[in-house]
């Protein structure tokens, strides 16, 4: 007699309740670990809430409207990261039940479920969903980009024209990188005054071109790019070999998860941006020599729907034990593997970057000022990572760039020697000597005794020292 366990059976009777069980599962695993073990934000989140704090239009970090929402989320929070780490989580939620119901109108809704499973084991939406920031807001935006052009192209229905316009408009405010989205959605003419007016702007500003003699050199960073986002679908590709029959000496009688034929428009859809996206932005990334892949939750969206679209219309589901181990792995390791790099790697005498004790700290600095000048604390600068950890204290002071100021426009170094503020860095000694690039920006800075912070896990790490001076206002 066959056996088909509980969860088959769910994705054959409830696939929309087997989707909101395991997507709030991962965004509950993905807000907790962060509330409980982040003693700062990890990756550039403290960036992005010190350039949303400032409101302006647009930065040198691209588009504003990622940088609005994290700041508001921060602000409705009580000044605590729980608002923007919920809010990153409501995009991944909002993220997978989209693909769900795109994989519904082009699969199935059983074959859908199948989807969604895949994809939520790529790594790029694990830990780095946590950092809301561009990326992880034009996920849902780029999701629904897609669904909706998939009613319009393959469905006919116009009336989804209006919401595809409000999220083209959405993701032109979100990530630098729509309109080479768009262009993957062949609909560049409507794009087209938009990219005259750009061109003429000159703000289409692209990197240098390569010299002929780096094309070496940049096919290989080519290559590391592309090998990095196979590594990112490998739970994708481990779970298709598992359940093939290729390793099986005896036919096994596996229950089956069916599906109507799928429309070739529908296939070619899904197949071109499971693999234009990512082969394009590789390439760009790999041109211009850029550090990694602009988006991989984005590139990779489709990857698990390609998968059950190459499986067929029928999908036997093997070794059913070994596939719900495998899938329960990869997505819980990324936690696991957090978890332990956060407790074990200060034993190692190595530093975590999110087990900056941040609020101890801006406390500190904000408190101090305060005390010294009866003023709140309006501005800091000095080391880029502290000094933004200390501009998300409860003031919400202003973050300058000391050594790039062009980046932060709102503020100046002649503005900020006017209105006073605090310069941090890090301490090499017990006497707080400011490095020679922070003593030849701001002559005649006193420096104070060093301020130090215990971590949260000590293991073979000294104390956190953090060198500091006050520059008092010139103004009452």
């Amino acid at each position: 007699m066959r056996f088909t366990s509980l969860v088959i059976e769910l994705i054959r009777a409830r696939p929309r309740l087997v989707v909101w069980i395991v997507v709030l599962f991962q965004a509950a695993l993905w807000l907790i670990l962060p509330v409980l073990l982040y003693r700062s934000p990890p990756g550039d989140l403290a960036t992005v809430l010190a350039y949303g704090r400032e409101y302006q239009v647009g930065t040198v970090l691209g588009p504003p409207l990622a940088f609005w929402l994290g700041d508001i989320a921060f602000r409705a929070a009580g000044n605590h990261m729980f608002g923007v780490y919920l809010l990153a989580q409501l995009c991944g939620i909002a993220t997978f039940w989209t693909l769900y119901l795109l994989a519904r109108a082009i699969v199935g809704g059983q074959q859908a479920v199948l989807a969604v499973l895949l994809t939520m084991t790529v790594t790029a939406f694990s830990s780095p969903g946590v950092e809301f920031g561009p990326m992880v807001l034009a996920r849902p935006l780029w999701a629904l980009l897609l669904l909706h052009s998939w009613q319009i192209m393959g469905q006919g229905r116009r009336n989804a024209w209006f919401a595809w316009s409000i999220e083209a408009g959405l993701l032109l405010l979100t990530i630098p990188a729509a309109i080479g989205l768009f262009a993957l959605l062949v609909i560049v003419v409507l794009a087209l005054p938009y990219l005259i007016w750009l061109m003429r702007a000159d703000t289409l500003a692209l990197p240098p071109w390569p010299a002929i003699a780096d094309l070496g050199d940049r096919a290989l960073h080519w290559a590391g790019l592309l090998g990095g986002l196979l590594l990112a679908i490998s739970g994708i590709v481990l779970l298709v070999v598992i359940d093939s029959g290729w390793f099986g000496r005896n036919p096994e009688d596996a229950p089956i998860i069916f599906r109507p034929p799928v429309d070739p428009l529908a296939r070619d859809f899904v197949y071109f941006f499971a693999i234009a996206p990512a082969l394009a932005g590789s390439l760009i990334s790999g041109l211009f020599g850029l550090d990694r892949v602009a988006g991989g939750g984005i590139v990779l969206l489709m990857s698990g729907l390609a998968a059950v679209v190459a499986t067929g219309d029928l999908v036997h589901l093997r070794r059913q034990q070994v596939l719900r181990l495998v899938w329960a792995a990869a997505v819980i390791a990324p936690a696991i593997a957090v978890t332990l790099t956060t407790l074990l790697l200060p034993w190692t005498g190595g530093e975590v970057a999110t087990s900056l004790p941040a609020t101890a700290i801006a406390h500190f600095f904000g408190d101090s000022f305060e005390r010294r000048t009866n003023h709140p604390l309006r501005a800091v600068t000095g080391d880029a990572q502290l000094a933004t950890l200390i501009s998300l204290d409860a003031g919400r002071p202003h973050l300058l760039l000391d050594a790039a100021p062009e980046r932060t426009p709102w503020l100046t170094l002649a503005k900020f020697t006017e209105t006073g503020g605090v310069v941090v860095w890090r301490a090499s000694d017990t006497v707080g000597t400011p490095p020679a690039d922070i003593a030849q920006r701001f002559p005649g800075l006193v420096p104070e005794v060093p301020r130090a912070f215990e971590w949260p896990v000590t293991g073979r790490q000294p104390l956190l020292r953090i060198g500091w001076a006050i520059v008092r206002p010139k103004t009452p």
